[in-house]
């Protein structure tokens, strides 16, 4: 069986405490790690205190297995990583040559003078496993200290998930689960609520143990991340394909991805299969649903183009609506959005339009609250949608959840 290790990732940087950046390597890690059936049981960020570090170095050497440590390794004077854990551990430091080399072929080449305590940057444990760091200069390093695995990395979000990827997850893997596959899926959901969504698999989670079944809301959807372990990755697929289509029979309707997959994606290829194409018309959301479809690749096969009609002389002389329209229901309407939908297909040669309008705020617009949206779907074909949503949240929230909604609606419809 698996081992079940703790594990607790520490951000090491002032900056994440006086909130000028966000710790995005924590999640980042924490994400990845469950792949491999390891358990992160703290999130600590400490300043750039050298006893404030060394002490939370202490705490976590007490409760766990495994710690990374990201941030603290650069050349400056509040860069103490090194220093806490020499102080915990009493190890020797020395000085890496491959690394040192690296940093000082760096400054040559940019004919720049290198200062002395960029040397620093060169210094591990004695002990350590060093990994060469390839997109920046610290190396990274894993040193064994009374049968626990630390784990240094640098701060930098780019330097740590190539270190993480070329060396920290295969290293894990094999402390883990050397007798075992572990492997994970993820399963996409949208248009169901995470609380209807584990209401609806109630019986099945509370029932779980391989494979683990984990539903997580974020920005996009609903997604349950799925984890199986066994012999054999013929053992673990069966595993996983048993769970999924246990878990698509209750809540299939729902689902449209697995992994990767993406809203937009998903709707351009089912555009492309049926080889229709589509035009979009925006108001509130200012083009942010245009910009979003097109950030997929070969969507100029699919996508004719958009028309963003913010103003409403813009919607009537240039998209084309109808002035009784604004005159009799106003541009924040159902009628609107659907002559928007229809106008944006019939200007732009496309089978199919999209129409959105609304009040994002920060104030009402012809009486209607902010959060009020519209959105229409007009198809060649005969069909029409017409959707009114009433959203919470900021501005940039109401116009991001428009066009969340806006893709569900789509997608649904070519389903």
């Amino acid at each position: 069986m698996t081992k079940k290790v703790k594990a607790e990732i520490i951000a090491v940087g002032t900056e994440l405490l006086l909130g000028q950046i966000a710790n995005t390597n924590a999640q980042w890690l924490s994400q990845q790690l469950a792949q491999y059936g390891v358990n992160i049981y703290n999130h600590v960020v400490v300043g750039d205190n050298l006893r404030r570090v060394e002490e939370t170095f202490r705490q976590a050497h007490l409760r766990s297995d495994i710690i990374l440590v990201t941030g603290g390794l650069g050349p400056t004077e509040d860069d103490l990583t090194r220093e806490a854990f020499q102080a915990l551990s009493n190890l020797s430091m020395v000085e890496h040559k491959p690394s040192m080399d690296k940093i000082q072929a760096y400054f040559h080449k940019q004919d720049v003078e290198m200062t002395p305590n960029n040397r620093k940057q060169a210094r591990v444990f004695e002990t350590a496993n060093v990994w060469k760091n390839s997109v920046g200069m610290a190396p990274g390093m894993m040193v064994t200290f009374e049968g626990r695995k630390w784990i240094f990395l640098p701060g930098v979000p780019r330097e740590m998930k190539s270190l993480a990827i070329e060396h920290v997850f295969p290293t894990i893997q094999q402390m883990v689960s050397q007798h075992e596959i572990i492997k994970s899926v993820v399963l996409k959901f949208i248009g169901i609520g995470e609380s209807k969504l584990e209401h609806e698999l109630r019986d099945m989670i509370q029932a779980q143990t391989n494979p683990t079944i984990a539903p997580l809301a974020q920005d996009d959807g609903i997604v349950i991340r799925l984890t199986a372990n066994g012999e054999s990755e013929q053992q673990v697929d069966e595993l996983l394909d048993k769970t999924k289509s246990k878990i698509l029979n209750l809540v299939g309707h729902y689902f449209y991805g697995v992994n990767q997959a993406t809203l937009e994606g998903e709707i351009v290829e089912l555009l492309r299969k049926d080889s229709k194409q589509l035009a979009t018309a925006e108001s509130l959301t200012g083009g942010l649903f245009s910009g979003k479809l097109s950030s997929v690749p070969g969507v100029s096969d699919v996508f004719r183009g958009g028309i963003v009609s913010y103003n409403n002389e813009v919607k009537q002389n240039v998209l084309g609506v109808p002035p009784q329209v604004i005159e009799e229901y106003g541009a924040i309407s159902k009628e609107c959005a659907l002559a928007m939908a229809k106008n944006a297909a019939t200007k732009l040669n496309a089978s199919i339009g999209i129409g959105f309008t609304g009040v994002a705020g920060p104030s009402e617009t012809e009486g209607k609250p902010v959060g009020t949206v519209y959105i229409a779907i007009y198809d060649q074909a005969g069909h029409t949608i017409r959707e009114k949503c009433q959203f919470q949240g900021d501005r940039n929230t109401i116009r991001r959840r428009t066009v969340q909604k806006g893709l569900e609606l789509l997608y649904n419809h070519l389903k």
